[in-house]
């Protein structure tokens, strides 16, 4: 769709199918890492570490259409791994500390890159699934099974 402005340009406007107070994708992401409403950003998403709120308190959005399953543990998981087994290699194959260093060393670092991204991570992935308005497959018509 196009339209012509003051000074006689010729400019394109797109039409929104999305609600007209949802939040712009440029802060979409800090949104969701925030832990905030995805629509109005302005709303808590968590009710507890992981646990969903039912509706946003401020615009009243319901969270029910979240469903972020294992997508934020599997990320997690993979970078917290590549990260705290590649550092282990490296001291062990550098200095051959005793294995009590590996564990006073590791478990901690295990539980803060693992634990300290869960949170945001979810918040983002569900803002991420308001956004595009993600839902889950069907089949229709001829596809059916």
């Amino acid at each position: 769709m196009s339209a012509v402005g003051r000074s006689g340009r010729l400019f394109m406007v797109a039409k929104s199918s999305g609600p007209s107070n949802s939040t712009p994708p440029s802060s979409l992401v800090m949104t969701g890492l925030k832990g905030l409403c995805p629509r109005c950003g302005r709303g808590r998403l968590f009710q507890g570490f992981l646990a969903l709120r039912p509706r946003c308190d401020v615009c009243g959005l319901d969270y029910s259409f979240a469903d972020s399953a294992d997508g934020p543990a599997f990320f997690v998981m993979f970078i917290s791994g590549f990260i705290v087994a590649g550092s282990a290699l490296a001291v062990e194959v550098l200095y051959s500390p005793p294995y009590w260093v590996h564990a006073v060393l590791w478990g901690p670092l295990i539980l803060i890159t693992a634990l300290g991204p869960l949170r945001p991570l979810k918040g983002l992935l569900i803002a991420l699934q308001y956004h595009n308005k993600a839902a889950e497959g069907r089949f229709t018509g001829d596809d059916a099974p």
